[in-house]
């Protein structure tokens, strides 16, 4: 007979046998739906994480991907929309070298986003700063954001009735009015109607630029700022030297967003000015004589050509912009 350790006997279902650690009889049940779960675990999240990103995946591949890609081969071809595509080569490269409304309107794209980004980005810094310093409000953060809910089409039609020189209808010039100005045509002069334009585009995006440039100021560590002030900085300096530097890849990424997002123009040119490039021609922006080109005047390879070009600005200008902003780095230890 087989005695057990401590002499204890053996039980009916184990009597004569010695169990092994790795038997099916020695694994406990509960040890069993562990081993399995952490088995198959894997694979299982594998799908989930495969249905989060199909429906991003689709949405990139059919209104990104597959857009660019048929707009570059339009951009070789004539097209017309009413007949088949055509092979051209690179004809409508060399007709938009020579032609001079794609370079004025250029031009004038270049002017507004020069205007826009210089005076969005200074504001946009200045009201970041002032929410960090003074006040950590959600409500006036929620008010600053507020002009960014506003659409394009709604902010230009808006602004069309505000700078209108009608009497009794444009607020804007009436207050003008009423300090000793004259009337200005803001939006139907070709001096003023650019800047115009980026000063409507301004109101409309400064709060949210500045609420990214103030998310930045928040990732700085307090303590920097308390050694500075203990050392006698005062806030100028502390802004010169701590603030700026330390928010420099934020910023680097800010303009790189509204670089590209001021070239797109389009929407608040086309409400708030008269005709299709407003004033003799004075706002004809890229993005509108591209349209012009496709639904006006049924060129779509040509304008698919200038298309491709801005693009390939747009590319540049980004690659330029994150070399020399530095925005993959930080000065924070």
């Amino acid at each position: 007979m087989t005695v057990a350790s401590h002499g204890a006997p053996p039980g009916p279902a184990t009597s004569g046998r010695t169990l092994r650690p790795g038997s099916a009889r020695g694994r406990s049940k509960g040890g069993d739906r562990t081993g399995d779960h952490t088995g198959g675990g894997g694979h299982g999240d594998g799908l989930l994480a495969a249905a989060f990103i199909a429906p991003a995946l689709l949405g990139f591949l059919v209104f990104l991907l597959w857009p660019t890609l048929r707009g570059i081969y339009l951009s070789f071809t004539r097209y017309n929309l009413l007949t088949p595509a055509e092979w051209a080569g690179l004809d409508n490269y060399r007709r938009m070298v020579h032609d001079p409304i794609f370079w004025e309107s250029l031009r004038v794209t270049v002017e507004y986003v020069v205007i826009n980004i210089g005076v969005q980005t200074v504001a946009a810094l200045c009201i970041a700063v002032l929410m960090q310093r003074l006040t950590n409000s959600s409500l006036l953060r929620s008010v600053v954001l507020t002009p960014y809910l506003v659409s394009n089409v709604v902010a230009g039609i808006v602004f069309l009735w505000i700078l209108d020189t009608q009497i009794g209808i444009g607020i804007g010039n009436e207050i003008l009015g009423a300090l000793g100005f004259d009337h200005i045509a803001f939006l139907a002069s070709e001096e003023w109607v650019v800047p115009s334009i980026a000063m409507i585009n301004v109101w409309r995006h400064v709060g949210y630029t500045a609420l990214l440039l103030f998310a930045g100021l928040q990732a700085i560590p307090g303590e920097v700022f308390e050694a500075a002030r203990v050392d006698g900085a005062g806030e100028l300096r502390m802004f010169r030297q701590i603030s700026l530097p330390l928010l420099r890849p934020v910023l680097a990424v800010v303009l790189i967003m509204t670089v590209i997002g001021s070239f797109q123009v389009f929407d608040t040119v086309a409400v708030a000015t008269t005709g299709p490039g407003g004033p003799a021609n004075a706002s004809n922006v890229l993005q509108l004589y591209i349209y012009d080109s496709a639904f006006g005047r049924f060129q779509f390879g040509y304008a698919s050509a200038m298309s491709v070009a801005l693009l390939a600005v747009l590319s540049v200008i980004t690659i330029i912009q994150y070399r020399v902003t530095r925005a993959g780095e930080t000065d924070l230890g």
